[in-house]
Order: structure tokens, then sequence, then C-alpha cells
């Protein structure tokens, strides 16, 4: 597998175990206490942002894997405009899945 390809797939990863690591601290009191965080905080938008990322990165290893590279300006409007259409138009990717992915990003 090309190098880059695992690089994108490393990093949505890491950004899964930020996201759900920042959830468990938001809702564990004793995890809180270790920290010394009030009880009352919560990381929800830090989880949303980090899960995003790893939507970001996956996307974009599957579409070097495909061959196909997005780069800034615009790095993210280019990745999901090449997603969409090398992945669900082509049929590859079903249609309903894309549609919860957008309003993901939409909201």
């Amino acid at each position: 597998m090309d190098s880059l390809v695992e690089i994108f797939l490393e990093r949505a990863d890491n950004e899964i175990l930020a996201a759900d690591s920042l959830k468990r601290l938001s809702e564990d009191s004793k995890e809180k206490q270790d920290f010394k965080l009030p009880n009352e905080i919560t990381f929800y938008s830090s989880v949303i942002s980090h899960s995003y990322y790893a939507i970001f990165y996956a996307a974009k290893s599957v579409l070097l894997f495909k061959g196909i590279k997005t780069s800034a300006p615009e790095v993210h409007k280019k990745t999901y405009e090449a997603f969409e259409k090398h992945l669900v138009r082509s049929g590859l990717l079903d249609k309903k899945l894309f549609e919860i992915y957008q309003d993901l990003i939409i909201k």
C-alpha cells in the first residue's frame, strides 16, 4: 500500500482515538477527577471536530488509493467533491452513506 495512503489511515485512526478519549473524559466523573477537571466540563465540540477529521483523512486515503489526489487551496471542498464524483456517483459507495456524511458536515 502507498505510504501516503497509510499515513492518512493512521491519521484517521488517531482522530477516532482522540474523539473516543475525549467523549469518555466528558462522561466519566472519575477520569475528570484524575485530570483535576470540573465535573460539569465536556469536550463534545472537540469530539465532533476529531470525528470530522477522521472522516476527512479516511476519504483522502480512499481517494489516494484510487490514484486521486486533492490539495490546497480548499482541500476539504476538493476532497468532498472528488469523493462524491469518484465513489458515490460511480456507484462504488452507497448513496445513503453519502447522504449521512452530507448531513454531518452541513449541520
